[in-house]
Order: C-alpha cells, then structure tokens, then sequence
C-alpha cells in the first residue's frame, strides 16, 4: 500500500518541463488604401493603412506606420471598403428561370442544391459579399453549406442560416403547394408547413435543433409561389407572436417575408426582427417599423428580376402577373421607408436571378431614394447589426474581423463601381486581387 502511495504522490507533483517556445504571432500584412469608407458614414479616409493580424484587423487610419517585415497590399489606386453583407440570399438549389427549376424539388435530390449552394457561394464571395443571410433551404442545405465553409472545405462567405423557412400549409413557404395531392405527402414542418401556435412552436424548435441561426417565417404570400395571392396575409398576428416568443427563448431572431400591408404590420407589431421585401408599404407601416426598429430588407433585386423574366416569358402567366404587378410597388415602398427613417439593410433575394451580381443592390438602392454612403451603411454596418454581428462586422476598425473589399474608382460618385469588385479579403485571408481569385490555400481553403 505505501508503494502504491508514493506513485500516486508523485504522480500529482509538478514536474520540470523542457521550456518551449511561445508560439510565433502570425505575420502582419499592411493594406495602403487610397481611400477608405469605413462603413460607420464617416466621410472616406484618404491614404490610409490598415493593419492586419491573423483574422482581425489590429490598427487604422492615416498615420499608421507600416511595420518592418509586414507584407505590404498596395491598394493605392482604390478604394477600400467592408466587406459587403447581404442579408437576404438562396444559396441551395438553382437559379429562378434556368431550366426546369419549378420542378427542381421533384427533379434533383437535396445533395445536388447543396452542390448548387457551394457554387454559388463562391460567386457570392467574388463579388465582395463576405458575409450573408441565407433566409430558407431544404434540407437544411445552408446550414450544411455553412459547416463546409466554417471547416475551410469551401470557398464562400461567412454564412448565418435559416434551415428550413416555413408558414402556412398552402402558403408560401409550403414547399408541396401547388402539386397534386399525390405528388407529395400532406405538408409538414419537415416541408415548410406550420399551422397553429403549438405546430410553429414546434418548427421553431425543430429549426434550432439542426443548426438554424435564425428563423425565416412566410407572413403574407409571395411571387413565385403558384398557389397564393402576393399580398394575402397568411400567419395570424397570434401565430407570429408565437413565432417571435419560442425563437427569443432559443435566442434567434425572426425573418418575416412580407408582400403585404396587413401582414406588413401584423408582423412588425409581433415582434419580428427585419421585413423581408416590404412591397406595400404605407405611411401606418413606415411609422410601425420605425417605432419599434424593425428592418427593411428590400430585395429591389429580386423585384427587377422577375420583371424581366415575365416579360422574357420565363415563368407561368399567373407567376408573371404577379412579378409585373408588384415590382414597380416595391420601389416606392423602398422610397418610402427610406424618407420615413426605417432602418434598412441590404440584401437581394440571389437565387431569383444569377448568384454573383448582388452589388448591383447598390445602384438601385442609390436609384430609389438612397445617397451611395447610405446604400454603402445598409449593405455593411447595418447588414452587420440586423444580423447581431456588429461587433466583428460592417466597418473597418481595430478588433474587427478583417473582411475587406476594394473597388476602383470613387462609388459615391459612381456607385455601380460596388459591382465590379477587384479586392477581397475574408478572415484576413486574401481570396482574390487584381481581379482575379488567387487559389485555394489563400482563400484558406484545404
């Protein structure tokens, strides 16, 4: 017994190690920016530095000397900005009007829109859009996209998912409505269909069980749906507050697509997080959302979008009724929130039209009723705040996440300049300079 004793004594003193050596910091890379907008409003910042450490950026600004031994970005003859969030994108699956996408879900198996998704996420990240909201996927698609991006299997951007969006069975986010009966089973929350306050209990749940890192809901119907009417309210005011409560308790925000003025405000007075589209605003709207800080994220994109393929003859007459007849609502709708002082953040339903070109969200935020910086604000800082990242995200400061783009030439005298973005760095990883994506290990990417 006392032998047994003294092992276990000294197995429990300290023992003398070999000294090691502290683990090299990372190496420091120093970007000389021509001009920055920084994403706060603040007017650009002319000759600036920004330093970088590993994933965050440690020091900005004019005076910032550039370290011996940095690596030296020079970005001189740009300027640099965020990098671009989009609050409101369908990476999974194809892309409204190629091929025989309304048969899609009958068609390809859910691996195959995962397979999409990863495509897409690489033409996202491209474009300058380091961070987005993918607000629906079957099968928990964009949950499983975003694993594979996080795990560096991927190239894409950082992405905060939905899981499966869903709403009335029938309704817009049903995902067998407008099929025969036999086609698929009765709709369930497996599909995107919730009835009633215990059901959508359940689906909130069940959405936060396998990843969802925000809830998307169907409060009114939509455009591309074949079964409704875009601007019918289809969530009661009571079943939208169930949804906000059971999501505030697994602490999730609430996404609300709504077309409609009704579902409008009956979802803003439920306490959802941001409206998606916002088609039919009026002035009861505007000043709802504004009193109790509800987002607007406008989609003008997906709007323009469906506007050309009706006129193309790319989707079903009573779909393409519908997209003639909502866009031109949308872009007043936009106007008047923005003069009405709702907060807006930027995203374009990418999926509706090819993944890539969402900067164009840019130009046509600018061309109905935004100045470029506020159009720059909505799809940076206020992107990052509407997500709850604001403290890694949307500007470029010491202690952020070092997520840059740049552009060339001045985007608030031109502000379609933010479509053709030459720079991108995500996580202080160079992803593509010059115009041109730099490879695979750079882009942190095994």
């Amino acid at each position: 017994m006392r032998v047994l004793h003294t092992i276990v004594l000294l197995a429990t003193l300290p023992v003398a190690l070999p000294a090691q050596e502290a683990a090299p910091s990372a190496p420091v890379i120093a970007i000389r920016a021509g001009a920055l907008i920084d994403g706060t409003g603040a007017a650009p910042l002319r000759n600036a530095v920004i330093l970088v450490q590993g994933a965050r950026i440690t020091a900005v600004g004019p005076a910032v000397a550039v370290p011996a031994g940095a690596t030296v970005i020079d970005l001189s003859s740009w300027t640099v900005l965020p990098g671009f969030i989009d609050a409101h994108v369908h990476l999974a699956g194809p892309v409204v009007g190629d091929g025989d996408w309304q048969h899609a879900e009958l068609m390809q198996s859910p691996a195959e829109h995962a397979l999409h998704g990863a495509a897409h996420a690489q033409q996202t990240l491209e474009a300058g859009f380091t961070t987005v909201r993918n607000v629906g996927a079957g099968a928990f698609a964009d949950v499983a996209l975003r694993n594979a991006i996080d795990a560096g299997w991927v190239p894409g951007p950082r992405i905060v998912a939905a899981g499966v969006s869903f709403g009335i069975n029938g309704g817009h986010c049903d995902g067998s409505a407008g099929y025969w009966a036999g086609a698929f089973p009765q709709g369930g929350i497996a599909d995107g269909a919730a009835d009633g306050v215990d059901e959508i209990r359940e689906a909130v749940r069940y959405n936060v069980k396998y990843g969802a890192d925000v809830i998307k809901i169907c409060a009114t119907g939509g455009v591309l749906s074949p079964a409704d009417s875009v601007g019918v309210q289809q969530y009661t005011e009571e079943e939208m507050r169930a949804v906000v409560e059971a999501a505030r308790m697994a602490e999730r925000r609430v996404a609300a697509h709504a077309h409609g003025t009704e579902g409008i405000k009956a979802a803003v007075r439920a306490g959802v997080t941001s409206i998606e589209h916002g088609s039919i605003l009026d002035e009861e709207a505007v000043r709802l959302m504004r009193e109790r800080g509800t987002y607007l994220v406008p989609t003008l994109m997906a709007g323009e979008g469906v506007t050309r393929l009706a006129r193309e003859g790319r989707l079903p007459p009573a779909i393409a009724a519908k997209a003639l007849a909502i866009a031109p609502r949308l872009e007043r709708s936009f106007r008047l929130a923005v003069t009405g002082g709702v907060k807006v953040a930027l995203g374009t339903d990418a999926g509706v039209f090819p993944h890539g070109t969402n900067g164009h969200e840019f130009t046509l935020m600018a061309r109905h009723g935004m100045t470029p910086m506020q159009a720059i604000q909505a799809g940076t800082l206020n992107g990052a705040t509407l997500l709850g990242r604001e403290r890694d995200l949307g500007t470029v400061a010491a202690g952020k996440l070092a997520d840059l783009v740049a552009v060339r030439g001045d985007p608030l005298a031109d502000v379609t300049a933010l479509e053709r973005v030459d720079f991108v760095m995500k996580d202080g990883a160079v992803f593509k300079q010059d115009g041109r994506v730099v490879g695979r290990s750079a882009a942190g990417i095994r």
